[in-house]
């Protein structure tokens, strides 16, 4: 019979909750195999008669026997008439309590490859699943007309039926492709064709592809500086040495760049509202770039996140538009004007660029889903999503300005807020000896979340102050965390 801790380590393996969707015998087999590999059962030890172990068990025979047979399919038991159950002679499980004691230590590093040390280090890019004031870049999901989405959706399914079930195009549902196009064509300047468009899972995904696709590790990317913190983990976790160029009211200094030393594969913009600062890339500036890229053969990368919201005039055509010379790639998402859950971003490519970044996306995740992006497409089609957007600049306008008269009524020895003219994020500049880092973690224990300003720049020293979304809050939940931060960082003082 099974030593009594034998007993008792079976007993409590089949009936952990995280095995109980096994029937019965699965659950007794595998926890005398783990008894086995583990070493806890040697080669050679007779097991208990299956009449015994059930009765210890309080099973019944035939469950053991169920078990047992499974066991001697799998070899880890031999069965001899007349004699017993045995643990078989697996050589590879001899040596099990020896490597038990070899085992590395929870807090011993994973042998990974450098590319794998550097995303590690890197943190990765986490969004936050149930954000709270004042979390940047979230869309008021709240506001979001779900039913009429349903609608479209329930359409959809309805006309094409199991077509949705299956796989779809890596390059994108066409529909959704030409309604992109059409899209970005008449409201961001862009020329963008369907055949040109690749439908991602979202706006790092295309960053990804970027780093990867266009450049080889060690070579070198003009960022901005400060930048996108998704960017430059990105191309870090690449392997490419990121070159910061200083942003100023103007956006990225372009002059930097024509006179850098040490020229560079590519660039990367958010020309339309610089991140973190708000800043739109001038037009000579632009220009400067499109001509520089040409002439060096280099690659323009535009991250255009969230031009949709843009609060002062019309926002600027985006560099694409303006690149007769097919060296800039756009971006997109959904994710930042409809909601996170869609899962939905995109690329305007160069033509050359459509069949390498295609092919090199299904060795990512294949494709997105059919459903989604042709739901998406309809409401695309139908106006449904120019009309959110123009309900949404309005609401997101009005917040923004809530937000600023607020902190300016609040914190007025404390912060200098610098109003973007669009975006879903405002800026605020300490302007008191307070640590940087104190505001933030201090903000996020009384339940506020703000991002540092400080670590988006390329050396991690840059203004201190931290940035406030808006967005996805109503002015009654703005106000009511104002006043929390307000008092939270007045007692740091």
């Amino acid at each position: 019979m099974f030593k009594h801790s034998l007993l008792e380590s079976v007993k409590a393996w089949i009936a952990h909750p995280a095995q109980a969707a096994m029937p019965l015998h699965a659950r007794i087999q595998r926890a005398v195999r783990q008894l086995i590999v583990d070493g806890a059962l040697g080669p050679g030890n007779r097991l208990p008669a299956s009449r015994a172990l059930a009765t210890s068990l309080g099973v019944s025979r035939d469950t053991i026997e169920a078990s047992y047979a499974q066991l001697h399919a799998e070899g880890f038991i031999e069965r001899r008439v007349g004699s017993g159950s045995f643990v078989a002679q697996i050589t590879e499980f001899t040596p099990s309590r020896r490597a038990q004691r070899n085992k590395p230590s929870p807090g011993q590093p994973p042998n990974l490859s450098k590319r794998g040390d550097a995303m590690l280090g890197g943190g990765g890019v986490r969004e936050h699943l149930s954000p709270r004031p004042f979390a940047h870049g979230v869309p008021d999901t709240r506001a979001f007309p779900l039913p009429l989405w349903e609608r479209l959706e329930r359409q959809v399914r309805k006309e094409l039926g199991t077509q949705t079930l299956l796989h779809g195009d890596p390059q994108g549902a066409e529909p959704l492709r030409r309604a992109i196009a059409d899209y970005v064509n008449l409201e961001r300047g862009a020329r963008a064709t369907a055949d040109r468009v690749l439908v991602l899972t979202s706006s790092q995904q295309a960053l990804w592809l970027c780093a990867n696709i266009l450049l080889d590790p060690g070579d070198r990317i003009f960022i901005e500086d400060p930048a996108y913190y998704g960017a430059r983990k990105a191309f870090t976790a690449a392997g490419l040495e990121c070159v910061p160029i200083r942003v100023d009211r103007q956006g990225i200094v372009a002059d930097e760049i024509i006179a850098a030393p040490q020229k560079a594969k590519a660039v990367f913009l958010t020309p339309s509202h610089q991140f973190p600062t708000g800043a739109t890339l001038a037009l000579d500036r632009r220009l400067a770039l499109i001509e520089w890229a040409a002439r060096h053969r280099t690659w323009i990368i535009e991250d255009d996140y969230d031009s949709e919201f843009h609060y002062a005039g019309k926002p600027t055509a985006c560099v694409q538009g303006l690149d007769a010379n097919d060296r800039t790639v756009y971006i997109g998402t959904f994710t930042k004007s409809l909601f996170p859950g869609l899962r939905i971003g995109y690329a305007v490519l160069p033509p050359q660029l459509v069949k390498p970044m295609t092919v090199a996306r299904t060795l990512l995740d294949g494709h997105t889903a059919p459903m989604a992006q042709l739901t998406l497409a309809r409401f695309i089609e139908g106006g449904h999503f120019g009309a959110h957007i123009r309900t949404m600049r309005g609401v997101y306008a009005g917040r923004l300005e809530k937000l600023a008269l607020l902190v300016r009524k609040h914190l007025p020895d404390v912060v200098e807020p610098r109003v973007p003219a669009g975006g879903l994020q405002m800026p605020c500049v300490l302007n008191v000896d307070l640590s940087e880092r104190a505001a933030v973690d201090a903000a996020r224990r009384v339940g506020i979340e703000l991002l540092g300003l400080s670590a988006l720049h390329h050396a991690g020293n840059g203004e201190a102050g931290f940035l406030m979304g808006f967005a996805a809050y109503t002015p009654l939940e703005i106000e009511s965390a104002v006043r929390k931060l307000a008092k939270t960082l007045q007692s740091l003082r």
